[in-house]
């Protein structure tokens, strides 16, 4: 299991769903692509909604994580792109309801002009390490075209 901590000495988190540092343990890495608020046909969820976008952000990187035999705790690392300052509490807000405090990855936020297109206001970027234990490969035969 990845070792996540947050230095002595240091700027705390004060409740917000982030570790300072994590180290990656024995598992699987898994890199997953930037996830936008698309539902299975490419339609955009929550439009002018930054929580419903992010909540769809979430369950999508979910579908994913499960694929692989993965969990949201299984994520080390979360760059989180957005385009309005003002959103960030109900980034923060939908972010803390999704990750404990323990298993909380390291993060960034990162504010945007814009996003590929202009309806986005918020895309994830998840890296994870799944136990190898619970890993298990990806239905290949399976994959949407």
């Amino acid at each position: 299991m990845s070792v996540r901590f947050n230095p002595k000495g240091m700027w705390e988190p004060n409740g917000r769903a982030f570790s300072q540092g994590v180290v990656q343990g024995d598992g699987r890495i898994l890199h997953i692509t930037g996830q936008v608020a698309w539902d299975a046909n490419s339609h955009i969820v929550g439009v002018g909604d930054v929580g419903a976008q992010f909540e769809k952000c979430i369950e999508n990187t979910r579908r994913v994580l499960a694929e692989v035999g993965g969990e949201l705790d299984d994520i080390v690392s979360l760059t989180v792109y957005f385009t309005n300052r003002e959103s960030l509490p109900v980034i923060q807000n939908v972010r803390a309801s999704h990750f404990r405090t323990a298993t909380a990855p390291a993060s960034i936020l990162i504010l945007v002009p814009g996003l590929v297109l202009p309806e986005f206001l918020i895309e994830i970027v998840p890296i994870a390490v799944i136990l190898q234990k619970r890993f298990r490969d990806p239905d290949v035969n399976n994959i949407a075209v």
